[in-house]
């Protein structure tokens, strides 16, 4: 690829260069990723015993939800090498996208796509993609797991720009509407990777285009952990189910 194609937002370039410094910026969202992890570890089915992790990070977080949850037979995906040098060790990781999906056999009791590594999945159309496979890769009564950042969260993002948000959405609604840059500083050094923040008729859509039923929908507050009633004040987190298993 030549450096005229290279994209300068590219997730993988941007999480390469995060990656000695990611423990700190998971330390920040501390109370977010824990609640997260504690719902999802609630919700496992009975006698699961295999995890599919899809953007593992550094697999810090696999590694606590499987061992919580008595899951001896796990797999981590993470495309960024950069992440898997800091990882947890040992950890045997598969350097593959999300958009890879359609590589990966068998069929796994858990899934998790969590800290909205799915809004670094483009276009649209892979991101449904990707969902189709989660569907494609859950065992009989295995459930999914995925959190993504809200686009009208605006306890996080401030009630103008919500607005503003909302107002574009109605007057000319776009799957790309949701697409942003965002930004870190790496020693002085901005490092920005694209990604998307979805709404849940968005989300609840790509649910339905995959084959993938929503049990049940939690609204986690960004800054503290707390459930919140509305989604005006959280990020969402589903807990979802191949569209089989809801009707058997």
């Amino acid at each position: 690829m030549s450096a005229a194609n290279v994209d300068p937002h590219d997730p993988i370039a941007a999480y390469d260069r995060i990656a000695p410094m990611f423990g700190s910026l998971a330390e920040q969202r501390m109370r977010y990723l824990d609640r997260v992890d504690q719902i999802v570890i609630s919700h496992i089915p009975p006698g699961s015993r295999s995890l599919l992790d899809v953007g593992a990070g550094d697999g810090r977080r696999t590694r606590r939800i499987a061992e919580a949850g008595n899951l001896t037979e796990v797999v981590l995906l993470e495309p960024s090498q950069g992440m898997q040098r800091h990882g947890a060790q040992p950890a045997a990781f598969r350097t593959l996208r999300a958009e890879q999906l359609d590589s990966v056999q068998g069929r796994f009791d858990v899934i998790v796509c969590l800290w909205n590594v799915l809004g670094h999945v483009f276009p649209h159309a892979s991101r449904v993609e990707a969902m189709r496979q989660f569907a494609r890769l859950t065992s009989h009564r295995g459930r999914i797991f995925v959190d993504v950042n809200h686009r009208y969260n605006a306890a996080h993002y401030g009630t103008a720009r919500t607005a503003v948000r909302y107002l574009r959405d109605r007057i000319h609604p776009g799957v790309k509407n949701g697409d942003v840059v965002a930004t870190w500083n790496v020693e002085g050094a901005p490092c920005s990777a694209r990604g998307h923040v979805f709404t849940h008729r968005e989300f609840r859509s790509m649910a339905s285009a995959s084959g993938l039923t929503i049990e049940e929908r939690f609204v986690v507050d960004y800054a503290t952990g707390r459930i919140r009633r509305s989604s005006l004040q959280g990020n969402l987190l589903y807990v979802l189910s191949p569209a089989l298993t809801a009707v058997e």
